[in-house]
């Protein structure tokens, strides 16, 4: 829930060498404070929209791409620290948002940069988060914060800024306890595209077949990448019905990244159990790979303070090799990191292929009698690193040699 109070200004300045600075709307007016759920307290400076907002505190640790993770999905419902202490430096501009919107309940920062300098910089980071009525604030020591998450645990919050700042400590810790916590949401409806669209496969690339992508809160560089990649791409709403994609008969499917509680999420799981015994090739990323967990038949659980940032270390274990990931993720698949295991709900085979040198978290999935696997973090990442890009070659290869094979037994059959 967000209250904006912020009043614009016509006061858009414009230094020298084309250096922006943010405007007079965006500059930090008046105090503001960060509320945990446990009642610690953060007094700083109002930071973008002015007022209330509340949601789950997380943090994450990159150091570059901060308007990549205010325009994920998957952020949705959640207010985001930013370990790195300046922000804002680069500014933003329209090539690098990932979305329609920036998506975060609300945004802390300790040192927001006066003077926007980048070539590529169109506005100032302070612009978008007035424009979105994003409330956030700074000169906090988020180092502080972040040390506290880690012991505690991710948790509710809020921040309150203008006429919300003057609220009590019990009407504002009263606030932040009476919203529902992540456990149990499902916000996929929330984010999800409100329509079909469709991508062709890009020019110059050898066309492999249709896919069928689920948005669950998808980024718009994952669907740039299938269609690099050769795919014609649909993409779907969350709610879309398994006779829906039936009729759409894809070569493909893929579940996107999302926010929210997988446990929560149903109506996704049993469409893609249908289309895993169809036979149709599966791809999953974040969230697509704890849907595909509960598919198969595992569990899911929410991590203590989650996985957020652009440099969490993964072990894939094919190939012995340590992969710097992206990742954004507050629940995780409860499966043993060793071994074959029988899927549950009767898929075959099943095997960790990706896991956490952090915390041995499930970070893959791969089925070894059935064409799908998924992993837990982002190969698309535009502010990188690209250390798990392959994976789009990977699933690539996959849905060929089946389409291959297929084409193949036709011919010996006619």
């Amino acid at each position: 829930m967000t209250t904006n109070t912020t009043e614009a200004t016509a006061n858009d300045a414009v230094a020298p060498q084309g250096v922006t600075a943010p405007p007079a709307a965006a500059v930090p007016m008046g105090k503001a404070v960060l509320v945990l759920e446990d009642g610690r307290r953060y007094v700083g400076r109002a930071y973008g929209a002015t007022g209330r907002t509340l949601g789950e505190v997380v943090f994450s640790t990159g150091m570059t791409g901060y308007q990549e993770t205010l325009t994920d999905p998957s952020y949705a419902g959640q207010i985001v620290l930013m370990t790195a202490p300046h922000i804002g430096n680069t500014g933003a501009n329209d090539d690098d948002m990932e979305s329609r919107k920036i998506w975060v309940a609300g945004f802390i920062v300790r040192d927001p940069a006066r003077r926007v300098s980048n070539f590529r910089a169109e506005r100032s980071l302070d612009e978008d988060l007035v424009e979105d009525g994003v409330v956030g604030i700074s000169g906090v020591d988020t180092r502080a914060i972040t040390r506290h998450i880690r012991s505690a645990g991710a948790m509710r919050a809020g921040v309150f800024s203008g006429a919300d700042f003057d609220l009590s400590d019990d009407e504002q810790l009263a606030l932040v306890r009476a919203q529902e916590p992540m456990a149990g949401k499902n916000l996929s409806e929330l984010v999800t595209t409100p329509q079909r669209y469709d991508v062709p496969a890009a020019a110059g690339v050898d066309r492999v077949g249709s896919i069928a992508v689920l948005d669950l809160g998808i980024k718009r560089a994952t669907v740039h990448y299938l269609s690099e990649h050769g795919f014609d791409v649909t993409v779907l709403p969350a709610s879309t019905s398994l006779e829906e994609i039936r009729a759409i008969a894809p070569d493909a499917l893929f579940y996107s990244n999302g926010p929210g509680d997988p446990a929560a999420s149903d109506l996704q799981v049993d469409v893609l159990r249908e289309l895993l015994r169809d036979g149709v090739p599966y791809f999953g990323i974040c969230f697509g790979n704890q849907l595909l967990g509960r598919a198969l038949g595992f569990g899911t659980y929410k991590l203590p303070f989650g996985h957020r940032g652009i440099n969490q270390p993964v072990l894939d274990k094919r190939t012995g090799r340590v992969e710097i990931t992206a990742q954004n993720h507050g629940f995780a698949v409860d499966a043993p990191i060793e071994g074959e295991i029988d899927a549950p709900e009767g898929f075959g085979r099943v095997q960790v292929s990706h896991f956490s040198l952090n915390d041995q978290v499930v970070e893959g999935l791969e089925c070894l009698d059935i064409p799908a696997f998924s992993v837990q973090y982002h190969p698309e990442a535009a502010a990188g690193p690209h250390d798990a890009f392959y994976l789009f070659n990977r699933f690539r290869e996959l849905v060929s040699s089946r389409s291959t094979r297929s084409t193949g037994a036709h011919a010996q059959e006619a």
